[in-house]
């Protein structure tokens, strides 16, 4: 197949030509019909979009020697030397590379003359927002008293960058976006006359690459088909434009659900051997699942329709993801989205992402609490029922304090409160024992590993921990220096804290696991962190000190009393929220 210049040779030659801003077009066809042409136009939107093209259009159609009309003849000499760019009275200027004020100085003087070869003059200012202030100030009185014979036409993506008074001045239109069928059905009509055959969700790519741009979608499909040898695929777009297929996150997305790791590692060592960059398949990864999200969201709004291709398929992969885990899986992905643009190793923290994804909790599906049989319904009843039971004994406990220990455990009864051990004071009226008795167990450990090698030396290294923490991230080290070790249990290090916004920001998972990272490799073994304040540290402190050693060794009245409360709290709470106090 031969290859085209597509983009010139399917330039607009009408109105009725461009694609997408029929707004645009229906109110300047007006204008030129009634004669009521203003002397300054401001054309602004996304790159692509037929900002200059509408503005060549314009100034053929406005100087058409069959003319004004609402389309120009495209036969007559004007029209053929405004196409051609050889008429001295239509000037196409480059603000990017003419953005003094010298130059438009230069311009404002040659308004002043009547034109020379068509009946008004037309100056086409494109990127306008890139003139100097200076340049500004010169454009603005000729805007302000233009001559009858002049018309300006600024184009602009970005017209927040102009001068309000630049902006006042003209008649404004902004330029949308190409949809996406729009872009594919023009697409298809160039590959019929030019003899192309590509199949339709080919072109789809191709338009949904070009991101609304109907200049860029030419362009693409114009590289294309100086590739393509016989029929333009899929595929074919996917391999030239670098693109990754959504079938290869379908299979990405399926091993998350999976929790498959290997093979989430193997696809992606396999995106790497093909080129493709770490962060540009994180990226390409969270808009599949944001896809994926849209398409359980709002199954069949225009969002779903214009922007994915096969929504069959995407809807089958949704199915397997509550939308609950699809709102985790996007904002860890932006998490270390985040992460990437300060790593070294971007791909590591593509599959750390992943690895991550793979080891969460999976939420339960959404369609098993409407399947419960009458079975599961008794038994949520009956766990809700025990849930209040121990919620009002927990309250009671609150209070009455240490006296309602005291009184229970006479009777034989140790109620489920009793063993549930909470981080903080329940109130001010709590007994000063059974307060200490709490933060004492709570903090024991490290109380009792004060004077411990672990400790020593991890105070010897902690100023290597920090220059290490400082080296990978600035802002961490600057919230890690309020800390101080304090105490060592097992692998644990505990650092106390006098600012509690500082141990909040450590304590955040990201921060957390950067900090354990420079700790392990300090001191040589696998370390985690543990916090807690300043001042609770030192109370706990001084009150183990005062504290009889006999208090922290109680041994249980009847253990037997105890097991059926210690099951059911395990049962209701899960392990890691329950500890034994003895009593």
């Amino acid at each position: 197949m031969a290859h085209i210049a597509l983009y010139r040779s399917w330039r607009p030659q009408t109105f009725a030509d461009v694609v997408g801003q029929a707004h645009v077009v229906r109110t300047l066809q007006n204008a030129l019909k009634e004669n009521r042409l203003s002397h300054a136009y401001l054309f602004n939107g996304p790159r692509g979009t037929g900002k200059t093209t509408l503005a060549r259009l314009l100034a053929k159609a406005v100087n058409c020697e069959r003319g004004p009309a609402v389309e120009p003849c495209n036969e007559c000499d004007a029209c053929r030397r405004i196409a051609e760019g050889s008429v001295i009275d239509v000037l196409e200027i480059d603000a990017a590379s003419n953005r003094g004020v010298d130059e438009i100085r230069d311009l404002r003087d040659k308004t002043k003359y009547s034109p020379t070869e068509v009946r008004r003059k037309v100056y086409i200012i494109d990127e306008v927002h890139m003139l100097t202030t200076e340049a500004f100030n010169a454009l603005l009185k000729t805007l302000e008293e233009p001559p009858e014979h002049v018309m300006f036409i600024l184009a602009t993506t970005e017209p927040h960058k102009l001068p309000a008074t630049i902006i006042s001045r003209c008649q404004r239109f902004d330029f949308r976006r190409v949809s996406t069928e729009e872009q594919t059905d023009w697409l298809e009509r160039i590959c019929r006359t030019e003899g192309f055959v590509a199949d339709r969700d080919a072109l789809q790519y191709i338009a949904k690459l070009s991101e609304g741009g109907m200049r860029d979608a030419v362009s693409l499909l114009d590289q294309i088909s100086s590739y393509s040898d016989e029929r333009i695929t899929y595929q074919t777009v996917v391999t030239i434009t670098g693109g990754i297929s959504s079938e290869q996150f379908g299979h990405l997305a399926r091993a998350v659900l999976e929790r498959n790791i290997g093979r989430c590692l193997k696809l992606v060592e396999e995106m790497a051997q093909e080129g493709k960059s770490a962060d540009k398949c994180m990226e390409s990864l969270m808009v599949y699942f944001r896809d994926l999200l849209m398409i359980r969201m709002v199954p069949k709004s225009e969002a779903v329709t214009d922007r994915i291709l096969h929504v069959e398929e995407f809807r089958k992969v949704s199915e397997g993801f509550p939308s609950d885990e699809l709102f985790r899986v996007i904002e860890t992905l932006n998490h270390y989205q985040t992460e990437m643009k300060y790593s070294a190793q971007p791909q590591t923290l593509f599959e750390v992402a992943l690895m991550k994804l793979c080891t969460a909790p999976q939420a339960p599906a959404p369609q098993g609490a409407a399947e419960l049989s009458s079975a599961g319904r008794d038994e949520i009843r009956e766990l809700s029922r025990k849930v209040a039971l121990l919620e009002q004994q927990i309250s009671k406990l609150r209070e009455t304090g240490a006296a309602a220990i005291s009184s229970e455990a006479s009777t034989g009864h140790t109620p489920a409160a009793s063993i549930v051990s909470s981080p903080v004071r329940t109130s001010s009226s709590s007994s000063g024992a059974s307060s200490g008795v709490r933060k004492r167990i709570k903090l024991e450990p490290f109380l009792q590993s004060r004077d411990s090698e672990l400790l020593k030396q991890a105070l010897l290294k902690w100023s290597q921990v920090l220059a290490m923490v400082k080296e990978r991230k600035i802002t961490v080290h600057a919230w890690l220096i309020d800390g101080e070790p304090v105490g060592y249990d097992e692998d644990t290090v505990l650092l106390a804290f006098k600012s509690s916004m500082h141990r909040e920001t450590t304590e955040k998972p990201a921060n957390k696991q950067l900090i354990e990272q420079a700790m392990s490799e300090i001191l040589g073994h696998p370390v985690r962190l543990a916090t807690v304040m300043m001042k609770e540290w030192k109370e706990a402190d001084a009150e183990a000190k005062e504290a009889p050693p006999e208090i922290l060794q109680l041994e249980p009245e009847d253990p037997s009393q105890e097991a059926e409360w210690v099951s059911e709290a395990i049962r209701m709470f899960g392990p890691d929220l329950v500890k034994i106090k003895e009593e």
